[in-house]
């Protein structure tokens, strides 16, 4: 795992750049929380392909546990990549309603996830 640093109006961003998945479970998510936040910086962006594939089947509950303590510890999170492919109403209502709220991003480029963090 390697971490690209990137920097917006003083706020600094962590991509997390990766072959392998580097969150399979809530601890996994934690304990990435936890080192990025221990390094200084307030903002993730993550790549789908490093998310274990249960955590886009809701019914597993891992999405909404690993999102709910990014926004309890107000670190914000941007996961790039293809969405369109999930077919479940309620998985593209969740991705729907976490973009709303601007803490929590499901976005398709790099580009997308640096913009779409609040300054």
């Amino acid at each position: 795992m390697t971490i690209q640093s990137h920097e917006i109006n003083a706020i600094k961003i962590a991509e997390i750049i990766s072959d392998d998945i580097i969150i399979q479970s809530v601890q996994d998510g934690l304990d990435l929380m936890g080192n990025i936040y221990y390094q200084g910086f307030d903002k993730v962006i993550l790549y789908e392909k490093n998310i274990t594939p249960e955590f886009f089947d809701l019914k597993t509950k891992i999405a909404g546990e690993i999102l709910q303590k990014f926004s309890n510890y107000r670190i914000g999170l941007a996961i790039v990549g293809d969405f369109g492919k999930y077919e479940s109403k309620s998985m593209k209502d969740f991705i729907f309603e976490s973009n709303k709220t601007k803490h929590i991003n499901f976005v398709s480029t790099l580009e997308d996830a640096l913009n779409n963090f609040p300054k």
